[in-house]
């Protein structure tokens, strides 16, 4: 096991002391007699006599289990760099089940069974990843066998309700796999900011609906924030050009700031539709609101889950459903 200071633990023996620091080289460990006698608390000597018998009998080929390295040694007042032998993982291993002494039996006791738990758990883990993947597999085979037998349908029939039900919420996951998400509203226009005070008058009325002494309790001045920086200008210019820009930036700030003890989610969800209802933008032409309640929750927690770094994708999916729905004919 690996730890920060490049050393690797072979076993653990009853003194907890054995630990030896090693090099580590093309994907695997390296260790020179000096350590080897250490780590087997046998003479340089006898570890030499083990390696030369590792080799004679041709347990291990040399050429690939031996290498040089340079090595800064003490001696005297100077240090002097020497290429040192070093023996990889495979020597390690042969060399301590030859040894004859208690650390060596202790070494032995436990290399057979972390052997045998590796193999065993390593199958279990094995034939279950086996099983998933073959489920995966199952299931895109079924999809896209449902999905050539829509298209089928389409082909036969202009008016397939099923496609047309479900073409939006296609055709964005397909944007998605593409990298075509928008990255820009189509809807810039003059926009109503509710006030700090609006937004707190607004979240009060959902009190009743959550018994809870901490919900939209403020736990910092963040929420000032949030509201605010979709208002921001540069040079002249609105940041965020667009109503749809504004709302989706709206959206993750609140959820991400977390400003309240509780509820930030439900709070960040209800300030987006409050400030979509202000701007007449809530509703399409259609007299359909542009976001159902499962796209809002699936969103809200989309942006909750995110990384910082996919802020921008995360943006780019809002923007793209309140481009599609809010003009929908």
């Amino acid at each position: 096991m690996m730890n920060e200071q490049n050393s690797i633990e072979i076993y653990q023996s009853k003194d907890k002391q054995t630990v030896v620091k090693v090099k580590f080289d093309k994907e695997t460990v390296w260790l020179n007699r000096q350590q080897l006698a250490s780590l087997f608390d046998r003479d340089v000597k006898t570890i030499g006599k083990h390696i030369n018998n590792v080799f004679k009998e041709g347990e291990l080929d040399k050429q690939a289990t031996v290498a040089n390295f340079a090595t800064v040694q003490k001696e005297g007042n100077r240090s002097v760099e020497r290429q040192i032998e070093y023996y990889n993982l495979d020597v390690i291993i042969s060399v301590g089940y030859r040894v004859k002494s208690v650390r060596g039996t202790q070494f032995r006791i436990w290399a057979t069974q972390r052997l045998k738990d590796y193999l065993v758990k390593g199958y279990a883990i094995n034939e279950k990843r086996l099983k998933e993947k073959q489920q995966e597999v199952l299931y895109l085979k079924t999809g896209i066998q449902i999905l050539s037998r829509a298209i089928e349908a389409k082909n036969e029939n202009h008016d397939n309700k099923i496609l047309n039900l479900f073409a939006k919420g296609l055709e964005l996951l397909d944007d998605y796999d593409h990298k075509e998400l928008d990255t820009k509203g189509n809807s810039e226009q003059k926009t109503i900011f509710p006030t700090y005070d609006d937004y707190l008058n607004f979240i009060k009325e959902m009190y009743s609906d959550f018994e809870s002494d901490v919900f939209a309790k403020p736990k910092d001045d963040s929420f000032h924030s949030s509201i605010n920086q979709i208002a921001q200008t540069f040079d002249g210019r609105e940041l965020y050009p667009s109503l749809q820009e504004k709302a989706a930036n709206l959206l993750y700030y609140i959820v991400k700031n977390h400003s309240f003890v509780d509820g930030n989610k439900r709070i960040a969800a209800a300030c987006f539709l409050y400030f979509l209802d202000k701007n007449n933008a809530l509703i399409n032409k259609n007299r359909e609101t542009i976001i159902s309640n499962e796209a809002l929750a699936s969103l809200t927690l989309f942006i909750a889950t995110s990384k910082p770094g996919e802020a921008d994708i995360v943006k780019h999916f809002i923007m793209s459903i309140l481009n599609r729905n809010l003009n929908d004919d």
